[in-house]
């Protein structure tokens, strides 16, 4: 399963609003989870089984909790059984149909 996550914290405290540090805190936790994953400017995506991943994801959470009194959390699944390595193939497989169109 692939599950695309955003998680945030509010209520920090910060006058400029800014939660950088707090999103660092959670995407260090993902990273040494050792799980395929990938981290852009929105979401952080992650590839595994269910348990794994939320778990990773509960962990996360709860480092962006200690940056404020509140957390946001946004999640976006796409279960497939059966499959590995989706976090990659799939913009493959995009790139490759964009190769096949013609302007």
């Amino acid at each position: 399963m692939l599950v695309a996550f955003s998680v945030a914290p509010s209520g920090t405290g910060r006058e400029d609003g800014s939660v950088h540090d707090a999103v660092a805190a959670a995407v260090k936790v993902v990273r040494d989870s050792g799980l395929p994953n990938h981290t852009d400017s929105m979401f952080t995506t992650l590839e595994g089984e269910w348990d794994e991943v939320f778990a990773v994801i509960k962990e996360a959470t709860e480092a962006v909790a200690r940056f404020g009194s509140r957390v946001s959390l946004v999640l976006k699944a796409d279960i497939r059984d059966g499959y590995s390595g989706e976090l990659t193939a799939k913009v493959e497989r995009l790139e490759s149909a964009l190769d096949q169109i013609t302007p």
